[in-house]
């Protein structure tokens, strides 16, 4: 049985790592699981829990704070009528399945693999922060079936390996056919919310050995509540401070900051 006094360290950094993730989502639009991954292993690490299932808590941990903030996401821009239903539901089902398809694959991976995995996939999203263009463009309408039935499981599997939402790899993908990015922005959370609800049904069942105390299935439940806690608070603030912040310039440096974390990330999947 875990006394309260170990767990008081790793509360308290979860109360930090949860301010911030929701700050800086809420600042530049990004999703908090590229934050919270690499947060959670660190937290988790540092206070013992490593182990070779560890980022499959991290992951699983990082997509059930994605179902409450995604659908609160949603909801918000719903409101605002910015939200592109009929994207979202041609191309949720697709998701879903490869969201499934994400988890089985993660049940079955040690943590250096799935660390070189974040690793590589995060230095992929940082580089496009930093260079992409929002003028660039691949067409001027979204793919059709064919396009849509191969790249969307893609989006899903490739975000439960990364334990995010669907931003990362959505906005762009809707930018790039000629959504604007507010809407594209809003859309996406409903992407999000897609990969992580039948992501986390499946973590649920997937045990971890050596897991931090208070493991469900995959799903931490002190890291779930407490970030969940602290992201709904300060996600209005960064929001607040990105209509009066330039976000180009923060983008970039917070894409440099991601880059170390991805390029650490590798480094420890190698063992260096």
């Amino acid at each position: 049985m875990t006394d309260l006094a170990s767990l008081l360290p790793m509360l308290a950094t979860l109360l930090a790592v949860g301010a911030v993730a929701g700050l800086i989502a809420g600042l530049l639009g990004v999703g908090g699981g590229i934050v919270l991954v690499p947060a959670f292993f660190y937290v988790f690490d540092a206070m013992g829990y490593g182990g070779p299932g560890l980022m499959r808590v991290c992951l699983a941990t990082s997509l059930a704070t994605i179902i409450v903030t995604s659908a609160r996401s949603v909801h918000s821009h719903h409101r605002k009528g910015a939200v592109e239903w009929q994207i979202l539901r041609q191309w949720a089902p697709g998701i879903a399945v490869g969201a499934v398809l994400g988890v089985l694959v993660v049940a079955q991976l040690r943590t250096p693999t799935l660390q070189a995995i974040f690793g590589g996939l995060a230095f992929a999203v940082a580089l496009y922060m930093a260079f992409g263009r929002i003028d660039w463009r691949l067409g001027d309408r979204m793919p059709g079936f064919g396009i849509r039935a191969a790249v969307s499981p893609v989006i899903g599997f490739l975000s439960v390996l990364m334990g995010i939402g669907g931003g990362s790899f959505g906005v762009p993908l809707m930018t790039l056919h000629g959504v604007p990015i507010h809407r594209a922005v809003a859309t996406a959370a409903g992407f999000g919310f897609t990969i992580a609800l039948p992501s986390v049904a499946a973590f649920l069942m997937v045990p971890v050995t050596g897991a931090p105390p208070f493991t469900l299935g995959a799903v931490n439940l002190p890291a779930f509540i407490i970030v969940i806690s602290m992201t709904l608070v300060t996600a209005p603030w960064g929001a607040s401070l990105a209509h009066r912040l330039n976000p180009k310039p923060l983008k970039r440096i917070f894409a440099a900051f991601l880059a170390v974390v991805a390029l650490n990330m590798l480094r420890k999947a190698l063992g260096a």
